[in-house]
């Protein structure tokens, strides 16, 4: 069951409670909210994010239903691949009882609507938004299972990146349908061909 704290304390209280090593970067702008120091000296930057409320969905586009509708700011992914692809964002949906969690992967990969929301402070902004669909990433029922999906998608990180040559991710909102010509054997060797003539 979710408890009531801020997302950033109530993880922070979590990787304490569990003796994880990390830093609390929270209070830095430029820096992903924690950074968790990974075995091989290597670190994870991970942004925290929470839903407290349903949001007004007749004030965005209608892409999502609502219940599954999370808008995230473009400047967090952002931030995100400034680390990847050690990074991540998770997320406390405190409507839904869950967490989730979006590897840097799926969010260079998966569907989502882009939309500048306007601001009226000293002077009139535009603040770049995302509205993602949280069924697209890692649910967790506890803290414990959302560390677990952080764990995972490390441990298969270079197969992610390197192995899987089908589309990646099975996300709604997409589908992945055939395209192209089916390639076979004479055509990768007329491939090598080309590519030495041209280097010659």
């Amino acid at each position: 069951m979710l408890n009531s704290l801020a997302f950033e304390e109530e993880f922070r209280k979590f990787l304490q409670q569990r003796r994880a090593r990390f830093i609390d970067q929270t209070r830095s702008y430029h820096d992903a909210d924690f950074a968790l120091m990974l075995s091989d000296g290597a670190r994870f930057a991970l942004e925290v994010k929470e839903k407290r409320q349903p949001y007004t969905a007749s004030a965005w586009p209608a892409s999502t239903p609502e219940p599954h509708m999370f808008i995230l700011d473009d400047l967090t992914v952002r931030k995100c691949l400034a680390f990847a692809p050690r990074a991540g964002v998770a997320i406390k949906d405190v409507v839904g009882k869950r967490y989730v969690f979006f590897s840097v992967i799926d969010l260079a990969l998966m569907p989502r609507v882009r939309v500048n929301r306007r601001i009226e402070r000293n002077r009139p902004d535009l603040k770049g938004k995302w509205i993602v669909d949280l069924r697209n990433g890692a649910q967790a029922a506890t803290l414990d299972d959302l560390l677990s999906h952080i764990q995972n998608y490390l441990a298969n990180l270079h197969s992610i990146l390197y192995e899987i040559h089908p589309c990646y991710g099975d996300y709604v909102g997409e589908t992945v349908g055939d395209g192209g010509i089916t390639r076979r054997p004479e055509h990768w060797a007329q491939d090598v061909r080309n590519s030495r003539g041209s280097a010659g």
